[in-house]
């Protein structure tokens, strides 16, 4: 194969809760395509994020933190895309914290194809005060797989992108590319509606964010440069509605005021967005619920 030719290939990104899944997707795409919070368990969906250069395309599949907690039938579906994923991609990236092998990351390495290169990306190194921890770590790295590479990053500040880009291009088979020069991702624009709503939750809430809460999008309608967005917020207990809603609608408020100032940002016009609050017990060990809010 020539250095020079064109080449495209998906490459998954996998690793357990809150190790910076999405916000490298996020860095490595250029855009605000995944959710992100320093909560564990914000991706729920496999997501394609897509680069494009002169030489390559670059199709990242973000997915759900490999989960070891909670065993409802929405974790089980969770899993069932990490494992999933990992089968069907040219490259693997997974991503583990640079301060140490965690023993949570070992059910993750465990669903990767043996015969599949994977790439180790040892995040958050920018929070490392003891860089000799990394050393640690990476040699920790080599004792666990044969790795095709081991390249230390920041997602947050951009450390290394350039160097894992490189490691993952060399891995990529030579095709034209799928997609075009300006896509970014193949979600619909409904999809990442629901999405940013649900980020500002997780943000805005933290800790006292119940884990049973879904977002769905009752409306989406375009007219001209305007789109008319309404949005319904599932939880799961009646208690649940008045922590999202707050105190005389403020947080609720809050929570539509920036989920709209985000989907400007990504869609380039004016958002007019509803959001509402309803009360749908189990919905999170629910099959036919999970079906109905996209999880299947």
């Amino acid at each position: 194969m020539s250095g020079d030719a064109f080449r495209t290939g998906t490459v998954a990104i996998v690793g357990r809760p809150n190790v910076g899944k999405s916000t490298l997707l996020n860095h490595l795409v250029g855009a605000h395509v995944a959710i992100t919070s320093r909560k564990a368990q914000t991706t729920r969906h496999r997501l394609l994020g897509i680069r494009t250069d002169e030489r390559s395309q670059f199709i990242f599949v973000d997915t759900p933190g490999y989960q070891t907690q909670h065993k409802n039938a929405l974790n089980r579906a969770m899993n069932r895309t990490v494992g999933q994923v990992a089968t069907e991609v040219d490259v693997i990236v997974l991503v583990i914290e640079s301060s140490g092998w965690d023993p949570r990351d070992d059910p993750v390495l465990a669903l990767l194809p043996q015969d599949a290169p994977v790439i180790l990306a040892l995040n958050k190194v920018d929070k490392l005060g003891d860089k000799s921890k990394l050393a640690v770590t990476l040699t920790e790295g080599n004792r666990k797989r044969d790795f095709a590479a081991l390249v230390p990053i920041s997602a947050s500040k951009g450390t290394q992108l350039k160097a894992l880009l490189g490691e993952i291009r060399k891995r990529l088979p030579e095709e034209p590319a799928h997609f075009g020069p300006d896509e970014i991702t193949d979600r619909p624009e409904r999809f990442l509606a629901a999405e940013l709503v649900r980020e500002r939750l997780f943000r805005l809430l933290g800790d006292e964010l119940p884990y049973s809460i879904a977002v769905d999008i009752e409306k989406f309608e375009m007219d001209r440069d305007l789109r008319r967005i309404s949005a319904v917020i599932y939880v799961d207990k009646p208690g649940h509605k008045g922590i999202v809603i707050g105190e005389k609608g403020a947080t609720l408020k809050r929570i539509g005021t920036e989920a709209r100032h985000a989907m400007e940002a990504l869609f380039g016009s004016k958002v007019f967005l509803e959001t509402h609050v309803k009360v749908k017990g189990g919905w999170a060990d629910s099959e036919a619920a999970l079906r109905q809010l996209g999880y299947r």
